[in-house]
């Protein structure tokens, strides 16, 4: 079924450390190589089929290869594809985002989240004087340095929490508490409060399984915070756009002081995005003393995907539909493993959802409860079948406005069916 991806990774792993180019790719025995993705389906090399439920771990809200996105870029590519100098979309987009999030008054392009997420960093301890900062048990925040600590994403897959090559005091400065904790929160920065500069989270923790907030952690976070001059990030590279047009922060009702965006930021091309109060924001380089600078900082053909994405999705408000196709996909397979009587259970968020071969996990311990062995179980049973999970227990799964009634029935029928084997 898979030899050519077989035979692929072989000569993968010659050329390439593990054979592949970003951990959480490095599937066991083998990752299946795509050839070609459209709307809900992404294909293999060998010629097989999937739906797909990764849909690139979140970028592609809209599907593989919306016309919309691919005009637009085929449109900007007529004119060149970077300059080294700004562009007129810069501010138009600028425009939408701060449109859409009302803590968010200048922002800073950059190419990835963890790009954003580090420059959110850095401009926080320059903001405050800062040197510490507090990060969720598990939360992921991209591969810089810092924020390796009890990291989830590939980290917690590989059983590697913590990276070779990361100097001490990055560990010393990177404080930690559980998330949906308010009073660890509190008692640490009690503690430490002259040295902290902010607290870095995911709203919705999607890289460590799907953990959502208990009622009111977010609103008892942003007072705690905000009572002790300790700046509030909001990494929403996930969350941004996916929740709501206005990411976490609109569904939640809180306002951050930094908010980081990307994925379906950048319409399915590399983006990162800073975004913040102007007083805070006008710290960045060249305005302030905070230095950010890059060659590929807002690339014109990453702007052209990710404007044209957001303003359909401003045009078309597909977030309720996206929820009821999603609400469909996880009752049916709540229904399939509650007449079984098996300990596996079922979170969703929107148009996110995650299953758990365990109980739903609160925090990161908790979801290191959880059974990864047999989730890849399940994972190749449903590949076998023709449906596409995040290969992990910590990954989460993604709806988008490409899958229809028809993929959402067929599978569930496959869940249920793997479910049952298992």
């Amino acid at each position: 079924m898979w030899e050519r991806s077989r035979t692929l990774f072989e000569r993968a792993k010659t050329l390439m450390p593990g054979g592949v180019s970003s951990p959480v790719r490095a599937v066991k025995p083998f990752p299946f190589y795509t050839s070609m993705a459209r709307g809900s389906k992404i294909y293999d090399a060998d010629g097989n089929e999937y739906i797909d439920y990764c849909m690139a771990y979140g970028p592609l809200i809209l599907g593989h290869r919306d016309q919309r996105v691919m005009d637009a870029v085929r449109e900007r590519l007529e004119d060149g594809w970077i300059y080294g100098t700004p562009v007129e979309l810069e501010i138009l987009y600028a425009e939408l985002i701060s449109s859409l999030y009302p803590s968010i008054d200048m922002v800073r392009f950059a190419n990835t989240g963890a790009e954003a997420t580090m420059t959110a960093l850095r401009l926080a301890k320059g903001f405050t004087g800062g040197k510490k900062f507090i990060k969720i048990e598990g939360g992921f925040h991209g591969a810089h340095d810092s924020v390796l600590v009890k990291a989830g994403s590939g980290a917690t897959t590989h059983g590697i929490p913590n990276s070779a090559g990361i100097p001490e005091e990055f560990v010393i400065s990177t404080l930690q508490v559980p998330y949906n904790d308010t009073e660890k929160l509190a008692e640490i920065i009690e503690n430490q409060k002259e040295e902290v500069a902010a607290l870095i989270l995911e709203p919705v923790m999607g890289n460590a399984s799907l953990i959502l907030p208990e009622e009111n952690y977010l609103k008892d976070v942003r007072k705690i915070t905000q009572e002790n001059d300790v700046l509030l990030i909001f990494d929403e590279v996930i969350t941004g756009f996916r929740l709501a047009l206005g990411g976490a922060q609109e569904y939640y009702g809180v306002k951050p002081d930094i908010t980081t965006l990307g994925k379906i930021a950048g319409g399915g091309f590399p983006i990162g995005i800073v975004g913040g109060r102007r007083e805070i924001m006008e710290n960045l380089s060249p305005s302030g003393k905070v230095y950010h600078a890059g060659t590929f900082s807002g690339n014109p053909i990453s702007l052209a995907a990710g404007y044209t994405t957001v303003r359909i999705l401003q045009e078309e408000k597909p977030y309720r539909e996206l929820k009821r196709k999603t609400e469909k996909l996880v009752s049916a397979v709540i229904d399939s493993v509650e007449d079984r009587g098996v300990n596996i259970s079922v979170g969703f968020i929107e148009s996110m959802f995650c299953i758990y071969f365990g109980g739903k996990p609160k925090d990161y311990t908790s979801a290191l409860k959880l059974d990864s062995e047999k989730f890849m179980k399940f994972y190749w049973k449903m590949l076998e079948k023709g449906v596409f999970l995040p290969p992990s227990q910590y990954e989460t799964c993604f709806m988008s406005t490409a899958h229809s009634d028809e993929d959402v029935e067929g599978t569930a029928e496959v869940m249920a069916s793997c479910l049952k084997e298992l």
